[in-house]
């Protein structure tokens, strides 16, 4: 049995070509990939975007103009592991500009509605410490923060 990999769909109300163009370039190795438009006869508007293909951090994405019956949740996010706080603080600033929200613990919603994690380096090792005493204090800190701050997990989960 093979497989050819997983993509992922994103469900838009008419803005997937938007939402597309948006991620492209926020993610600086973005691409666009083929545009598939209505047809005559079909659910949207004859010649309006129906998918877009795109790909962002090597994973693909379909944005589908399905209509308004779906809406994103929290409860699925992509998580953006970073290398370098700068990244961390790139890929949150970008995010939340133009109407995207600030959430909790690492979490952003961007303009479109969907769910980010954004990692700093060092964040998941501070939180997942051997020690769980050490461990519950670094995530007894985070549950406070929105935007992730190593450097204060580690100053809690040292107890200071």
């Amino acid at each position: 049995m093979s497989s050819r990999g997983f993509t992922t769909c994103l469900w838009f109300d008419g803005n997937a070509e938007a939402a597309a163009d948006y991620y492209v370039s926020v993610f600086k190795d973005g691409k666009i990939g083929r545009i598939s438009r209505y047809p005559d006869g079909g659910p949207g508007q004859a010649g309006s975007v129906m998918v877009v293909e795109f790909e962002v951090n090597g994973q693909k994405f379909i944005g589908l103009n399905g209509g308004p019956e779906f809406h994103f949740t929290e409860a699925i996010s992509f998580m953006i592991h970073c290398d370098e706080v700068a990244e961390s603080d790139y890929y949150w600033d970008a995010l939340t500009e133009e109407g995207g929200q600030e959430v909790a613990c690492g979490w952003v919603k961007d303009k479109f509605g969907v769910s980010w994690q954004v990692i700093p380096p060092g964040a998941l090792e501070v939180i997942n410490d051997p020690d769980p005493e050490r461990a519950a204090r670094a995530f007894a800190a985070m549950m406070k923060m929105k935007k992730l701050d190593v450097a204060q997990m580690r100053r809690a989960a040292a107890g200071e």
